[in-house]
């Protein structure tokens, strides 16, 4: 298989038409041209298509490189702290003022977590609260809330200063 010598990086993120001659390009494209980087977007196990199941995510694509080349990527998404560096660094942000909010335990809350900023994790996407209540659970988030709306008033009651019963008990402090 002939492949471009001029390749100076593989960036490997999700794609639903992976298949053998793309996985092979790579291969030869790392193994085979000096200084070719590896990078990969992220290595989530599974994503979420459909609400119906989980499906296979990037980080099947990164293994299979991972597999056939011998090398470990250089991970640019979360949890991985080059984006929160660069950020905090650029606009001159103290990381502890910093709170992420997400959906996963294992992407989102391990991100948080390991570059010093506080967490929130939301019950809507692909963490369901008996996950991150179960004792088989590592990563555990500051807070938790059942959606990103249960932040915000409607706003008629912001301006009058009403607080509903369930905005109060949407965002529950992790015991």
């Amino acid at each position: 298989l002939e492949h471009d010598e001029d390749v100076g990086a593989v960036i490997v993120g999700f794609d639903r038409n992976i298949n053998y001659y793309k996985i092979q390009y790579a291969q030869l494209c790392i193994n085979e041209n000096p200084g070719c980087e590896f990078v990969a977007t992220n290595c989530d196990a599974v994503t979420h298509l459909t609400d119906a199941q989980e499906w296979a995510g990037n980080g099947s694509m990164v293994g299979a490189i991972k597999g056939c080349t011998g090398r470990e990527p250089t991970v640019v998404g979360k949890p991985s702290p080059l984006m929160i560096d660069y950020l905090a660094d650029k606009l001159k942000l103290d990381k502890s003022r910093i709170c992420m909010v997400g959906d996963r335990l294992d992407t989102d809350v391990l991100f948080g977590t390991d570059n010093g900023l506080k967490t929130v994790l939301v019950l809507s996407g692909v963490t369901s609260e008996e996950k991150l209540l179960s004792d088989e659970n590592a990563i555990t988030p500051d807070f938790y809330a059942n959606t990103i709306n249960d932040f915000f008033q409607d706003e008629e009651e912001e301006a009058n200063g009403v607080v509903t019963t369930e905005q109060e008990e949407a965002v529950v402090e992790q015991q």
